[in-house]
């Protein structure tokens, strides 16, 4: 007997959310998650190509430089690299989110004229 675990299910989700949220705020939500995912992909490529540019030189430079040689040990060559590809992905997705959101306030803005 009791209540089948479906429709227990449901109810608990409709006694948790007593405000229902307005198409705006889906969209606005759906927004979000789109310049999110944006940000993410584009912050990856810039972090892979800052990877491979700063990886490249550093391996070079303790092969042949003989004071990079004597003091750049592997974790040392490890941080140069992944720093700069850490730099390089934040900087990018920064960028990328602010150039989304300005886009998405401009898109309401003019949505907002229309009317």
């Amino acid at each position: 007997m009791g209540i089948p675990s479906e429709m227990r299910d449901i109810w608990v989700k409709k006694r948790n959310s007593f405000v229902i949220a307005s198409p705006l705020e889906d969209q606005k939500a759906l927004n979000a998650k789109i310049c999110t995912q944006e940000s993410v992909r584009e912050g990856f490529k810039n972090a892979t190509i800052a990877g491979v540019a700063s990886a490249v030189p550093t391996l070079v430079a303790v092969r042949v430089f003989p004071w990079a040689k004597a003091n750049l040990n592997y974790t040392a060559q490890a941080l140069i690299i992944s720093a700069a590809s850490i730099a390089a992905f934040f900087i990018t997705a920064d960028k990328t989110t602010l150039e989304c959101a300005r886009r998405n306030s401009q898109l309401e803005d003019t949505l907002r004229r229309q009317r």
